[in-house]
């Protein structure tokens, strides 16, 4: 998915969910036996330095901000400290990594140190209240969400933890207000790849550096624009820099790898919410009031705003866009991730697809399906077929008012193409018939790969639909390209279905790594060139062929990949065609970004092609990916 996501995205821009409760919530309960891991880990790697002896600190001798120290590292890491004092600001009452944090009314003059800590107390309700001023003695811990092979920022904590409550009911420090005065445009410091763990905060230059020096304490944002939709885990996110890259719709353009909107910040709850329903918010909409609450970091997003005061929810009306319908002499080709589509998914999701593709996409001629699965789903039972699954859409668009579309697609064998397990998901072709028809050429499998035959006027597939080097190593545990060969009012028109490989074991942005390393870039590169050698291969038998290549490229405009794939002047990428605000088609942790794509060869001038901004910006989606079209008239 994605940046998310496209997780890391999981980055296949979409981050894993493997394990979540009912709040956001850390997947394990860890034991002095996971903190000593920890700490080993950090000291093998160099992140931490070896402690002379690991020795309680005298009570009252140590304040938060020492512990914290001016790195991302604590320079007390893996040491029983006393009797730190603050006050408690925020409990979270639920999960499997409960807890508090506790805050230094008395803060030193370092903007690098943070004042405030998390207790973790894993599945025991603390016994504290918001107010009440504290006396706190535990192991100075540094907990990395996700583990730490996944790259992320650690989180400063003190686990194995007593307490006394001195007081009740004192008043808690201001709220640090992130605005654009106090979060820096730049985003991180560039470490060559290598850590930033060990270098001094400087808060006032990155915003990375500023989050890190603010862990834990309270910080809030003021009418805050909705820049990520509301998610299935009571989630959103929102911007602190509301004049810095905004889409045409109200969202935040990922534009550049240099800047990925250092503004964004997540925002959870730790209201009850049966009593404080969260917000269902879309993309433009305003979390109007202050949001505040402690500054936490998690592997689902990053720094998050734990709320303990929730802004209210102002509603901007965005509504679904619907593009043109083609005129009698224009082609409409489209391209839509359907997102692990099957017979067990919900009729209601078939239903919302068909109502799209008939209503909000026009109809068109020519639809380019990804991530359609086999007929029983995730269920591993080694079938490969997809016919009722695309019986159960086809029927759906004719249900819907649309035309009877008809359908072609190849097998793959079980278990090669990625993706959800059990699921074999595959492209797959939809057509109306009425209005263009498929040139069926026998010869297509799994394994074989199609050629270009025939030179000039008489250019052919050697199989439609085919594969495209299914053998090739780029390919592998990915999907296919399925290429096929259609006719329209007496012209041939090649379209390749493209669905490349996640961002799947990507670092974050927000990686304690700077710059990421973006290792899934590798796969995508590979199949970018060798869809760019068979296009290449087509027009070198009719330099006039007229070829879209469109897909879940799983990448950036800006990417490799996709220079990759329009070396030599072969492909021309519509999205460049865009005025800059309305290029994405995705939304990942509040980066609106690229990564479905339409592409054509060079004969095919004329052109209208627009992303039509269903899903991806809305809490309620059929899909997490907007689809496209692209109108051709020669």
């Amino acid at each position: 998915m994605p940046t998310r996501r496209p997780p890391a995205p999981l980055p296949s821009s979409r981050a894993s969910r493997l394990t979540r409760l009912s709040h956001p919530s850390r997947p394990t309960v860890r034991g002095s036996a996971t903190v000593a891991a920890l700490v080993a880990t950090a000291l093998a790697a160099g992140l931490l330095a070896a402690p002379a002896a690991v020795s309680a600190t005298a009570p009252g001798t140590v304040r938060i901000h020492d512990i914290q120290g001016d790195t991302r590292i604590s320079p007390l890491a893996g040491q029983r400290v006393a009797g730190v004092p603050g006050v408690v600001t925020a409990v979270r009452a639920f999960g499997s990594a409960r807890g508090f944090w506790v805050q230094d009314p008395r803060p030193d003059r370092d903007p690098a140190t943070s004042e405030a800590i998390f207790v973790f107390t894993g599945t025991a309700t603390p016994a504290v209240a918001v107010g009440d001023s504290v006396l706190v003695s535990g192991t100075v811990t540094e907990y990395y969400p996700g583990g730490a092979a996944a790259g992320l920022q650690s989180v400063t904590e003190l686990t194995r933890a007593a307490w006394t409550v001195e007081s009740s009911g004192n008043a808690l420090p201001a709220a640090v207000p992130l605005r654009p005065s106090t979060v820096p445009d730049r985003y991180a410091p560039d470490a060559k790849g290598g850590s930033i763990e060990g270098l001094r905060l400087r808060p006032a230059r990155y915003a990375l550096d500023r989050y890190e020096s603010l862990e834990g304490m309270r910080v809030s944002v003021r009418d805050a624009p909705v820049v990520g939709a509301t998610n299935t885990h009571h989630e959103l996110w929102v911007t602190a820099e509301p004049g810095h890259a905004r889409t045409a719709r109200g969202g935040s353009l990922y534009s550049s790898y240099k800047d990925p909107n250092s503004g964004r910040v997540k925002i959870g709850s730790l209201l009850p919410l049966d009593r404080h329903p969260f917000p269902a918010a879309n993309v433009g909409d305003e979390l109007t009031g202050t949001t505040a609450g402690p500054l936490d970091y998690d592997n689902f997003g990053g720094y998050t705003i734990a709320a303990t005061e929730m802004g209210t929810r102002t509603d901007r009306h965005l509504v679904r866009e619907k593009t043109r319908k083609q005129t009698s002499d224009e082609l409409a080709v489209a391209t839509y991730n359907v997102e692990n589509l099957s017979p067990k998914t919900p009729q209601a999701k078939f239903d919302r697809l068909a109502g799209a593709l008939v209503d909000q996409l026009a109809a068109p001629d020519i639809v380019a399906l990804e991530e359609v699965q086999d007929d029983d789903g995730p269920t591993d039972s080694g079938r490969v077929g997809a016919d009722r699954t695309l019986k159960q859409l086809t029927d759906a668009i004719a249900a819907a008012g649309g035309p009877r579309y008809q359908w072609r697609q190849i097998d793959p064998v079980d278990g090669q193409d990625g993706g959800q397990p059990g699921g074999n998901i595959r492209n797959a072709f939809l057509f109306n018939p009425e209005r263009v028809s498929f040139t069926d050429i026998p010869g297509g499998d799994s394994t074989t790969p199609v050629k270009v035959v025939g030179r000039g006027g008489s250019t052919a597939l050697s199989a439609s639909p085919g594969r495209v080097a299914p053998a090739d190593a780029a390919w592998r545990d990915s999907r296919k390209p399925l290429a096929g060969q259609f006719s329209f009012r007496g012209r041939t028109v090649f379209v390749v279905a493209n669905h490349f490989n996640s961002k799947g074991g990507d670092q974050g942005v927000d990686s304690r790594f700077q710059p990421p390393a973006r290792t899934s870039e590798t796969q995508r590169l590979a199949q970018a060139r060798a869809v760019n050698a068979f296009v290449k291969e087509l027009l070198a038998a009719d330099p006039r062929a007229d070829a879209v290549v469109a897909g879940d490229l799983n990448d950036y405009q800006f990417a490799p990949a996709l220079k990759a794939l329009t070396a030599g002047g072969v492909l021309t990428d519509q999205v460049g065609r865009l005025p800059k605000k309305e290029r994405y088609g995705y939304v990942y942790q509040g980066n609106s970004q690229v990564l479905d794509h339409m592409l054509t060869t060079r004969h095919l001038r004329r052109t209208d092609y627009d992303i039509v901004h269903i899903n991806a910006e809305f809490a309620d989606q059929a899909s997490d990916h907007d689809p496209q079209v692209l109108r051709l008239r020669r």
